[in-house]
């Protein structure tokens, strides 16, 4: 690791009034790790460098063609003091799938935690302690080649932001009000919908713009071509929790190219069957959600993901007027499944999947040699 002079540390008293209320990436840890590829030469070395802006071409291959994606991640302070990552190699995995599908340099995984690794254990002072609290880490891969033309760009550079955060809608966790997409598509199979590439999400803003417009939180998508499964909200994938004789049961929509392979979905259908608790992938039509909303079959419904970890859905707007979805409340499915998550990821419980590496301390400078034990 090569690192220039970091920036000024907060005074003591500003860091400590940061900690405690720092919202949602509204702090920037005031550095950066970056990795750069080049045809010819490939990766090099993580730095850890100043936050600054990007000196950017304005005929830049990235900002013309859309070469451009990104990942959300976090490390948690666990009650010992210690940082861990938290399932840094998929992450760095799923970054690779994004940029394979988009034709761009695919990062080694190792070089990805590495860079992680380095970076969180420079800005260790900044990981918050409370409960839910993580330093989230952004890392954007974009293309960097200055040369007009459709085609894969001949350099990248990857830089990984960093900051203090409360999950996205809040430390709350207050129920969302979510309205089902009947005008505007997200993803169709064979696009980029499982890729997290810049185009997807702005391709969301509009409608998910005119949700909140109207009084929702969020946008809930259904598949392109008939509008009537189930697919994921804008930003996170989505579970219900339907209630039968044998006691409850969770479903979540498949992936299958149009929806983003969640690693916080991943961890709760794990987490779950550690439970004991009943948990599927299938497809689900937007009518049996409405049925099972009046009917009582569907008792909670929630969204989950890195940026907010696991919120209930509390309200669904359909072309026929809002459903409250149980009582409007949190569910106590939804809640354990967010607790479970949670300690695991604080080291309350013990880590039997090997999702956590550490990053201060000498089990820190051994897992990043050995990646840690990630699924």
């Amino acid at each position: 690791m090569s690192e220039t002079a970091p920036p000024g540390r907060p005074a003591p008293s500003d860091l400590d009034r940061i900690l405690r209320d720092p919202g949602f990436c509204r702090h920037s840890t005031g550095r950066v790790a970056v990795v750069e590829w080049e045809a010819g030469s490939g990766w090099s070395a993580p730095r850890i460098e100043p936050y600054a802006t990007l000196p950017t071409d304005p005929a830049t291959l990235g900002l013309h063609y859309g070469q451009a994606v990104f990942e959300g991640m976090k490390a948690f302070r666990s009650a010992d003091g210690s940082v861990s990552l938290f399932r840094a190699a998929d992450h760095g995995r799923r970054l690779g799938l994004s940029a394979a599908r988009l034709a761009m340099a695919e990062m080694p995984t190792e070089l990805f935690v590495r860079a992680c690794v380095e970076l969180v254990a420079a800005d260790e002072h900044w990981v918050p302690g409370g409960y839910g609290q993580s330093l989230y880490i952004r890392p954007l891969l974009l293309a960097t080649e200055a040369e007009m033309g459709l085609r894969p760009s001949r350099s990248y550079r990857c830089v990984f932001l960093a900051y203090p955060a409360d999950p996205c809608f809040g430390s709350d966790f207050r129920p969302l009000a979510v309205t089902a997409a009947t005008e505007t598509v997200r993803a169709v199979r064979g696009g980029t919908g499982e890729a997290k590439c810049a185009g997807n999400y702005a391709a969301s803003l509009l409608t998910r713009t005119e949700a909140q417009a109207a009084g929702y939180d969020e946008a809930l998508w259904l598949d392109g071509v008939e509008r009537r499964w189930v697919e994921e909200l804008s930003t996170m994938n989505v579970f219900f929790v339907w209630h039968g004789e044998d006691g409850p049961r969770l479903t979540t929509p498949p992936c299958d190219g149009t929806i983003v392979r969640g690693i916080t979905r991943d961890s709760l259908l794990a987490l779950a069957r550690d439970l004991g608790l009943p948990a599927a992938e299938e497809p689900i039509a937007i009518d049996a959600v409405r049925d099972g909303i009046r009917s009582g079959a569907l008792s909670e419904m929630f969204a989950c993901g890195t940026a907010g970890a696991v919120v209930a859905v509390g309200r669904l707007g359909t072309e026929g007027g809002d459903l409250v979805v149980g009582d409007g409340k949190e569910g106590p499915v939804t809640e354990r499944l967010r607790g479970a998550l949670l300690d695991v990821q604080h080291a309350r419980t013990p880590d039997t999947h090997g999702w956590l590496l550490p990053v201060t301390g000498a089990a820190g400078a051994v897992a990043i040699e050995g990646e840690g034990r990630q699924a």
